[in-house]
């Protein structure tokens, strides 16, 4: 049977292929597994960062005809009236309303800009959870808050009789640098001790390595 890929598919295959050929070795040091463990899990990042594919709402107060709904294209610009185009890609929604706030002070005066993101189509693939090994069913699933590693692995039809359980490792990005978290999970599963039921922050990756025979 032949398979089909997608490109976004495709980028993150090689994307994963990468992230792997990165951290591969045991776990990190005690301090970075901590550190990696003190972040926010509820998002990947403290602020949200427009990139193409968004669709934002710009509201001009008291002046209807100047608010528009738009995409961000792919130059990772939007085009704005009176305005015309500005960059959005790579700026927070505070950040695209002070720029359009100043461009269109030339036209009235004191104008009041707000930015609301409709769609956040860019961090379709950013904001994923993935697992993968000796699991019944690989699988990039979307990021939701209060998930947990027993989630994960449960949405993957749960381990393999090949899985070596609790040497399954959680593999994070900090700070531009990816922490290997160990994680037990047969400890988990079977024996019920949770301490290693990390909650899962966008992002994420789940290896769960074959046993050795």
């Amino acid at each position: 049977m032949s398979r089909k890929y997608t490109l976004p598919g495709i980028t993150l295959l090689f994307a994963s292929v990468t992230f792997f050929t990165g951290c591969a070795g045991g776990p990190s040091s005690e301090d970075d597994i901590r550190r990696a463990l003190s972040v926010n899990t509820s998002t990947s990042v403290d602020q949200y960062v427009l990139g193409a594919t968004d669709v934002v709402k710009v509201s001009v107060w008291r002046n209807e005809d100047l608010s528009v709904s738009v995409p961000v294209r792919p130059d990772g610009k939007i085009s704005v009236p009176l305005v015309g185009d500005v960059q959005a890609s790579g700026r927070t929604p505070t950040g695209l309303a002070d720029e359009i706030e100043e461009r269109l002070s030339e036209y009235i005066r004191q104008p009041q800009v707000s930015i609301v993101v409709t769609s956040m189509g860019s961090h379709e693939y950013n904001d994923r959870v993935r697992v993968t090994g000796a699991v019944q069913q690989p699988v990039s699933v979307p990021h939701r808050a209060g998930m947990t590693v027993l989630d994960v692995v449960l949405g993957a039809g749960g381990a393999t009789p090949f899985a070596a359980l609790n040497k399954a490792m959680l593999y994070r990005k900090v700070d531009g640098e990816v922490v290997a978290i160990p994680v037990r999970l047969e400890d988990i599963l079977n024996d019920g001790d949770v301490r290693t039921n990390y909650a899962i922050r966008p992002g994420d990756i789940l290896s769960v390595p074959e046993r050795s025979f």
